[in-house]
């Protein structure tokens, strides 16, 4: 019984459902994240340059075929998701959360390791260093 009850407790640590839940949310934000380059910047693309599929590029090299237009499809592919979760995912979140944490006055950090903690703090919890009492 011991082992199913080390088992329930490994479960329903934090860390774990938090683990659980972002693979779930990451695997359906992938699906988001297909979509908006396939249906939105891909088309843009291909009205830049014309045809934007490289997959019947390739060259022979004594009878050995190389099918390099299938790597640019994929580093395109890799470069437009990678682009589109960086300026309409990352950066509006990074605002956010800087404008989230000037708003906050509850919490200051650190000088020592840059931790927050709360603002009538003498200690920080995280390195033990001494603070000025604001």
């Amino acid at each position: 019984m011991a082992l199913l009850s080390d088992f329930k407790k490994f479960l329903l640590r934090g860390n774990v459902v938090d683990l659980a839940v972002a693979v779930v949310v990451g695997t359906a934000f992938t699906a988001v994240a297909k979509a908006l380059v396939s249906d939105l910047l891909t088309p843009i693309i291909a009205l830049i340059f014309g045809q934007p599929n490289f997959g019947s590029l390739s060259f022979t090299i004594n009878s050995s075929h190389f099918h390099y237009g299938d790597f640019i499809n994929s580093l395109f592919a890799f470069l437009t998701v990678a682009a589109a979760m960086f300026f309409f995912v990352i950066t509006p979140i990074n605002a956010l959360q800087a404008r989230r944490a000037s708003e906050d006055p509850d919490e200051k950090e650190c000088p020592e390791c840059t931790s927050a903690i709360p603002v009538r703090a003498r200690r920080c919890p995280q390195c033990t260093a001494q603070l000025a009492v604001s």
